[in-house]
Parts: C-alpha cells; structure tokens; sequence
C-alpha cells in the first residue's frame, strides 16, 4: 500500500475529536503552537505514514527528519507484517488455542477452551484443579477482555461461571503463571512479560529486538493498558532504558514498588531467546513474529505470539536522553538485517 492511499484510508476513519486533544497534550509538552503541531503531523503523515497516535508515542515533534525517517509507524509496520508473514498462517497464532496446542512445551500450563459445547461438568473438572485463572477472547489483542478469577468466584456456582464466561465471550482460560520473585519485584500485580522478536531472513535470522513489558497496577501488562516497557540489551538481559508508557510518561524507578529500571536483570532471558528461536522455525511461513514470554521460577513459558506485532511497544521503549531523543528501531533492526535482505523491500 502507497503511502498516499494509506494516508486517505486512514484519513477517513481519523477520530478527529482524539487528534485535536492530543494536539493539545502536544502543545503543553512541547510549547509549540497547535497550528505547527498540526501542519507536523499532516507532514509526517504524508512522508513517514505516521498517525496521530505513532507521533505523540515517538514525539516526532522533538525530532529531525533524519530521525523522523528510523521511527517504525503505523503504516510501514503494517507493510512490514504483510509482506513478511503470510496470511493463510495466521491463524495459528491469533487463535489462543490454536497457538497453545502448537506450541504447548513452551506454553507448559494448564488451560481450557470454552465454547458452547462446553458443559458444567467439564468446567468444573478443570476448575477443581485450577484455582487460580486467567480468562481470555480466543482471539484479540492489547489485553482487551482479559480478566483474572479466582475460586471465590465460582465455587458453588460453577454453571452461573460458566453463563459469565459466555456472556463475557471468553474463549479460553488458563491457570495463572506465577513469575520469577525477581520479576515480582519489578510489579506484582501483573505478570511482566519481555516481547521478544524473531526475523527469519533469507540471509540473516535472529532476535530483532527485545523490550520488557511492565504492569503498572492493572492485571495485564499491556502499553494499552496503562503498562510500560523497556529496551532489554540481548546479550545481557539487562534492561537498557528508563520504562515510557504510551502516554509519553517515562519512569526510572517503577512508581508502585520503587525498582530500578536501568540496570534491572531479566532471570533465564538466554533460556527465553532460545526458546524462541526455536519456536521460530515451526511456522516458517510467519518470518516475523513478536513472543510474549513469562519468566517463572524453572524458566521461561510462552503467554501468547504475535503475527501482526504492535509497533507500540519498541517505539514507546525508548531512550530519553539529550543526544538519542527517539531509539531508531531500524537501528535495533539491523543487528540481524544489516544485509537488507528483507527490510530493504520496504525502503528500511
């Protein structure tokens, strides 16, 4: 898709209500006037297939046009994705349960698909043995419609559970992970998972970048839900950068527990990149996929893959600072494309 008729299709699905607030935002964050702000956006739109949205998540305002150009929008994400991963695949990974049979050594949890064939007994059988649930739409994405129950929920009413479960059109539930107590540390309150990026390349393949995804109160640990995330170095997995959530807010410590984010260590993050790694290479029609990994006490385990990754996570990960304003991810995506042997057919 062209980047004229992305901007005219976007154009006429635009929330014009949304765009003039977050100008707004803009305005107080940056002291430019609306009017600049507007004529930037439209600008950005037309040459980087920015939204609204990727030019507050990036402050393109702050940047120039040479960093403008390594910022992964919207538009050449989408781009990206489709010709990268073909869509007949899909499916084995947008549908949770589906994705949890294929991979099911590295989800390595017990879980249920629930469905209108589903009866009060087979739901109950589970729940004797799973106390403590994660419940989920088959599919989705952003944490949207993901609850936790616990047996205080349903114990004694397991077919009013059952009814909820319909009602709430949830797909799939899952016993609960419990992370690592070092991930813990960082927010209990969710389970605080790293995206990890594979690339199959036709010349290079590897990890193309990894971000810790950290949970700020709320069950999930989504940027769309109020989370943040952090560059995660791969050799190391030591967290490079300061937590940014979507909103543009940017965290040393986590404002909950008080961790330090700079400087914090991923537990087995060698075990989790190998684990994707070779997870890659099942699907090798997906050549770009995003995993969701959970860091427990034996090691890490799959919470979910992505065919179509969100350009949200790395972009709101970036360093903060007077000489790197925004972390050009086309930077982090050369550590194992530098050849151009994929990136370069979208002008990377």
């Amino acid at each position: 898709m062209s980047r004229l008729s992305f901007f005219f299709k976007r154009l006429v699905r635009m929330d014009f209500k949304a765009m003039w607030k977050t100008t707004g935002i803009l305005k107080e964050r940056s002291g430019k006037s609306r009017l600049w702000l507007l004529c930037d956006m439209l600008r950005c739109a037309l040459k980087y297939n920015a939204g609204y949205v990727d030019y507050k998540i990036a402050q393109m305002y702050r940047l120039t046009d040479e960093q403008k150009k390594t910022q992964i929008t919207r538009g050449l994400s989408n781009t990206i994705v489709r010709r990268m991963n073909d869509k007949a695949y899909w499916y084995l990974f947008d549908d949770k349960a589906t994705f949890n049979n294929l991979f099911k050594e590295e989800v390595g949890r017990n879980w249920m698909k629930v469905d209108e064939t589903t009866t009060v007994e087979e739901l109950s059988a589970f729940l004797a043995e799973n106390r403590d649930l994660i419940a989920k739409p088959l599919e989705g994405s952003s944490g949207v419609g993901i609850e936790r129950f616990t047996a205080d929920h349903w114990e004694g009413k397991e077919a009013e559970f059952l009814a909820e479960l319909r009602e709430k059109q949830i797909g799939i539930i899952e016993e609960r992970v419990i992370q690592h107590p070092e991930m813990m540390r960082m927010c209990p309150t969710s389970v605080n998972t790293i995206r990890i990026a594979t690339l199959l390349g036709e010349k290079k393949q590897g990890i193309v970048y990894a971000f810790l995804r950290i949970g700020n109160g709320n069950v999930m640990d989504n940027v769309d839900q109020g989370g943040m995330a952090a560059r995660v170095d791969l050799e190391t997995g030591t967290l490079l950068t300061v937590g940014a959530d979507k909103q543009g807010n940017t965290f040393t410590q986590h404002p909950m527990t008080g961790t330090d984010i700079i400087g914090f260590k991923v537990p087995f993050f060698e075990e989790a990149k190998q684990m994707c790694l070779n997870a890659a290479q099942k699907v090798p029609q997906m050549r770009f996929v995003a995993w969701d990994v959970a860091i427990t006490e034996k090691g890490p385990v799959f919470i979910e893959g992505n065919s179509f990754p969100s350009h949200a996570v790395p972009v709101a990960a970036r360093r903060v600072s007077t000489t790197d304003v925004a972390m050009p991810l086309s930077k982090v995506l050369g550590e194992v494309t530098s050849s151009g042997d994929c990136w370069g057919a979208v002008g990377m």
